[in-house]
């Protein structure tokens, strides 16, 4: 886990992007040039180089081809454990939110990504800035839903609880037609005995989660943990005197929000099955 506010970029993420950077030179490609060669912008390929993105097995075999390179980049891609292809910083929270007990969370701008249809999470990552590559997005998805393992982990998946601002479900990303199956998945997911859902009307005049999304873990050796996330910044919290404000916060964005039932009736309400 970091111990400062900042993420802590992936060693192995560098040492490719320095890699492709040195095979760019080497050919008399600028990042523009090569940027302009693949159909990209500058900062994809900038950003790759210097690590702050996963080069990825297209991209890599495209680059092996048009440096030469044998196959270098992409056989030094396939050693990187799956593992280290999270971001450094996401890397503590998704493995205790894979054994997690419970899990609590408020999100304010997308449904959260366990609950993520695959159109849907296409979608979220496409609305990213930098934008994306075609194939990123594709990978970037796979992993996400291979996230969603969880629901279905044995002998039972963790208790689970989300509270959602209204406007997130009105927000047509990707389309109507994939916010409204996004919906009905999480209208199917509302009937799951371990997954309670409530929503966070839009009217609603006071309101507790105004500082932003977070995500709330026990896990299995009963320790409380706290996950926030915001622009390029995340931090994993596992002082008993930083969480305990925020279970509390919870407790009263639990209170403020449209109760189970009421939160399935709107659900029912904006898919028109009412």
């Amino acid at each position: 886990m970091a111990d400062d506010n900042k993420p802590q970029r992936n060693v192995s993420w560098r040492v490719l992007g320095a890699m492709a950077a040195h095979f760019r030179r080497q050919s008399d490609y600028t990042q523009a040039s090569l940027a302009e060669y693949l159909h990209t912008d500058p900062e994809t390929i900038g950003s790759m180089e210097q690590g702050r993105r996963l080069l990825q097995p297209r991209m890599a075999a495209t680059l092996d081809e048009l440096f030469e390179t044998g196959g270098l980049l992409s056989m030094s891609l396939a050693k990187i454990p799956k593992r280290e292809r999270y971001p450094a910083f996401a890397i503590d929270f998704i493995t205790h939110e894979r054994d997690a007990e419970s899990l609590f969370s408020y999100q304010n701008s997308v449904i959260p990504g366990l609950l993520q249809t695959p159109e849907y999470a296409a979608a979220v990552f496409g609305c990213l800035y930098p934008p994306l590559t075609p194939e990123e997005i594709e990978v970037q998805t796979a992993t996400r839903l291979a996230r969603q393992t969880m629901l279905a982990r044995k002998p039972w998946p963790p208790m689970m609880h989300y509270i959602l601002e209204q406007s997130v479900l009105e927000r047509p990303i990707g389309g109507r037609e994939v916010l409204m199956a996004q919906l009905r998945h999480l209208r199917e997911l509302t009937d799951l005995p371990f997954l309670g859902l409530q929503i966070m009307p839009t009217g609603r005049e006071s309101h507790a989660g105004l500082a932003g999304p977070m995500v709330l873990l026990e896990t299995g050796d009963h320790d409380q943990l706290a996950y926030l996330e915001g622009q390029g910044v995340s931090f994993l919290l596992d002082d008993p005197e930083e969480v305990h404000p925020l279970n509390l916060k919870y407790g009263i964005l639990r209170n403020q929000a449209l109760s189970m039932e009421d939160s399935r009736g709107l659900l029912d309400d904006l898919l028109g099955e009412s």
